[in-house]
C-alpha cells in the first residue's frame, strides 16, 4: 500500500465512525430528558 491509499482509507474510516457517532449515539441520549415529551428527539 502506498501513502495515499493509507490516507483514502482513514479518511472512510474516520467518515463512517462519524456517521455512526452522530447517528446512533444521539438516540441513546434522548432518552435522559425526563418523562415527559420535552421536544428532544
Amino acid at each position: 500500500m502506498n501513502i495515499q491509499e493509507i490516507i483514502a482509507y482513514l479518511l472512510v474510516a474516520g467518515a463512517f465512525a462519524f456517521l455512526v457517532k452522530k447517528f446512533f449515539w444521539k438516540k441513546k441520549k434522548a432518552g435522559n430528558c425526563g418523562n415527559d415529551d420535552c421536544g428532544c428527539h
